[in-house]
């Protein structure tokens, strides 16, 4: 087995990217978001990922190679922003006496983003359809009207969701 595969030497290599960028990364942050407390955090989160591979990272441009990974975590960042900000302003329509309790509101996030992660990379259309029957409670004749498609281009739709949401877990990422 070669070094480079060897999760010893992939942590050298994290090591050494952070004790030479890690400073840089969370300037870099800091400039995208206007919080260096923020920017910490992502700094942080982006080495993590990188701690999280199993393979070696053959580098040519480290800082290249940062920006990249710390794109795809500040985007999951704005993402959940987003996600939170349309659970709340949703929370503001229901009455006072059916609200959930705070730690109801935290568990219902963290569901939300679980799916929004799940749901990733598949088409608009497929995540319509899929959050139409599972959240709306609708039937597959309702979502092909609305969508306006038909009921065997949403049973495809359904599939094609359920089958990503179950090997997201199951398949490396």
């Amino acid at each position: 087995m070669s070094t480079a595969n060897c999760p010893h030497s992939l942590h050298q290599q994290i090591e050494v990217l952070y004790s030479h960028h890690h400073g840089w990364l969370r300037r870099w942050l800091s400039r995208k978001l206007g919080d260096s407390q923020q920017a910490s955090d992502l700094a942080h989160d982006t080495f993590i990922r990188l701690l999280t591979r199993e393979e070696a990272i053959a580098i040519q441009e480290p800082r290249a190679f940062l920006t990249t990974v710390a794109q795809r975590v500040l985007a999951n960042h704005w993402r959940r922003q987003q996600l939170e900000r349309a659970y709340l302003e949703a929370l503001t329509a229901v009455p006072d006496a059916l609200a959930p309790s705070e730690e109801e509101r935290a568990m219902l996030l963290q569901v939300l983003v679980e799916i929004d992660r799940l749901l990733d990379g598949l088409p608009a259309p497929v995540k319509r359809a899929f959050l139409l029957t599972q959240l709306d409670d609708m039937t597959h004749a309702e979502v092909a009207q609305l969508m306006q498609i038909s009921v065997t281009t949403v049973k495809r739709y359904l599939v094609k969701a359920t089958g990503h949401c179950y090997f997201a877990d199951v398949l490396p990422a």
